[in-house]
């Protein structure tokens, strides 16, 4: 093979012009590399799309330049919509988000709702196990505990039924959960209280911080005060145990997006219930006697807060106690109507028509009070919850026969004082007087019953201070208890002030010592 000197010449020039390429090249890239940095953060995507010859041919530069801003524009939108993603998760990392429930396993509110357990007591679930035997077993497996919930794999216990009888009649379940998911469930509360609080109705007083029965009754007498002289009295049939689990976490959902969450809620919902040694499936309810029921309760009953509230009616709701001011009795009958068919379309409730009606105030309770007639209604202990102060009374009477009757006042004292307390925004004095009366009419006849023989009465009188023929006169005359406790020989014998030296209360005194706080 011949080499000529043209040959010689353009491999003398071939090294000039590959510098010359590669300085094409490279200010090619400088020029799209550029575009690039200015449109947005997908630099290493655009350099690895955008490849040049050695000869830097300008045409393909320009063809790869608007192919490079295309792809940036396409990479810009899934940066957009990526950040939207980002954005999504961190809300749902929130502390009302997947952060959850970490804030109700920490440390402090853990112990604070052991805390509230001890002081609630309480008795055994189906393990059996007190609440003095679960600070021993914390130490050994909390730990356990703690990861099963974090994890998902918790399993909440079957609660233990017990049926009380209700004041009107019938009987009420309660479930009782085991000690540990009492404390759980405890936990679970302090922390959706936080959540849910600030958004339930003011008009709603049932179970909540800061609030009370005494303050829903005396905004109940402010309704009817200012000329709403009609309630239309709702009465939920067998609530506790008809809530539908589906649309109560429909509710819940809306605020809490933790998904263990809304699994350990459920679990107490579904879980099943001892009765007669046999555990059956729940389906439905929230049994009371945990701590969460009454704020699942809330949260459910909050959608008829606010319907009330958008229709601009006056009411008062104490858990599922409800009840709506109005001025007329035909406004009263088309409330309750309408009410009706939205409990049973938005949440699946039935109103009990035998217990529901429309009526005068004076002649319905509300939260054991009634009220007078009048202009300015004043409070009063209502005639049912009279009657079962008495029944209480008997029960303490029956369970103190044959003790001194020292003792008897001593356990009388605890139940005269909390219901004094309760009714201390009563403002009707009669009642409580005719009760101090009765009360003190019991005791005489439980020391009548007590002496027994003629000549043990007759020497009792006579040392009480009466003259031994009208001791004798009155041991003999062949009455009944009841009858002598109310006779003027016992009055005399053992008047108010014996009573009251034994240290007996009097509910109208102790009506006026309370200071009335709501």
């Amino acid at each position: 093979m011949r080499i000529t000197r043209g040959d010689l010449l353009l491999c003398q020039e071939l090294p000039s012009l590959q510098d010359g390429g590669k300085e094409q090249q490279k200010s090619a890239k400088g020029i799209v590399g550029g575009a690039m940095t200015a449109e947005g953060p997908n630099r290493r995507e655009g350099r690895e799309s955008q490849t040049f010859d050695d000869e830097g041919d300008a045409d393909r530069m320009t063809e790869m330049s608007e192919t490079g801003r295309s792809s940036i524009r396409q990479k810009r939108r899934r940066h957009d919509a990526g950040a939207l993603n980002v954005a999504t998760r961190k809300e749902h990392s929130s502390p009302e988000g997947m952060a959850l429930l970490e804030q109700v396993v920490a440390r402090e509110n853990m112990k604070r709702a052991y805390a509230q357990v001890v002081r609630n007591k309480g008795a055994a679930g189906i393990d059996e196990m007190t609440v003095e035997e679960l600070r021993p077993y914390l130490h050994v497996h909390w730990e356990r505990i703690k990861a099963d919930l974090l994890n998902g794999t918790y399993r909440v216990e079957a609660v233990r039924a017990v049926e009380i009888p209700k004041p009107n009649g019938g009987t009420r379940l309660l479930g009782i959960p085991t000690v540990l998911d009492r404390l759980i469930q405890q936990a679970l509360h302090q922390v959706l209280c936080v959540i849910y609080e600030p958004h339930f109705s003011k008009q709603s007083y049932g179970f909540r911080p800061g609030r009370s029965a005494q303050q829903a009754v005396q905004q109940a007498r402010q309704y009817v005060a200012d000329g709403k002289r009609w309630v239309v009295d709702i009465d939920l049939e067998k609530f506790f145990d008809r809530v539908n689990h589906d649309i109560l976490m429909s509710r819940i959902a809306r605020r809490i997006r933790d998904k263990r969450v809304l699994k350990l809620i459920r679990q107490y919902l579904q879980a099943g219930i001892l009765l007669d040694g046999v555990i059956s499936a729940r389906s439905e309810g929230t049994p009371q006697g945990g701590p969460l029921s009454p704020l699942l309760s809330n949260i459910l009953l909050d959608e008829l807060d606010r319907e009330l509230e958008r229709r601009g009616h006056a009411f008062c709701r104490y858990a599922d106690d409800c009840n709506i001011y109005v001025q007329s009795r035909v406004a009263g009958e088309r409330v309750k109507t309408s009410l009706t068919r939205f409990l049973a379309k938005r949440l699946r409730l039935r109103v009990n028509e035998k217990k529901s009606a429309v009526d005068r105030p004076w002649s319905r309770k509300f939260l054991g009070y009634s009220m007078t007639f009048h202009k300015q209604p004043r409070l009063k202990p209502a005639e049912e919850a009279v009657k079962r102060f008495k029944e209480k009374v008997r029960v303490v009477l029956r369970t103190t026969r044959g003790q001194r009757i020292g003792k008897v006042v001593e356990a009388l004292t605890p139940l005269l004082r909390g219901w004094s307390t309760y009714f201390q925004l009563a403002e009707v004095k009669d009642i409580f007087e005719a009760l101090d009366g009765w009360i003190r009419r019991k005791l005489r006849c439980l020391l009548w019953r007590q002496w027994k023989r003629v000549h043990t009465r007759a020497r009792r009188l006579m040392h009480r201070g009466l003259d031994e023929a009208r001791a004798w006169r009155s041991a003999t005359n062949g009455r009944g208890p009841w009858y002598n406790a109310g006779a003027s020989h016992m009055n005399a014998a053992y008047p108010q002030s014996y009573f009251t030296t034994l240290g007996l209360p009097s509910l109208l005194q102790l009506r006026h010592h309370f200071p009335i706080s709501y």
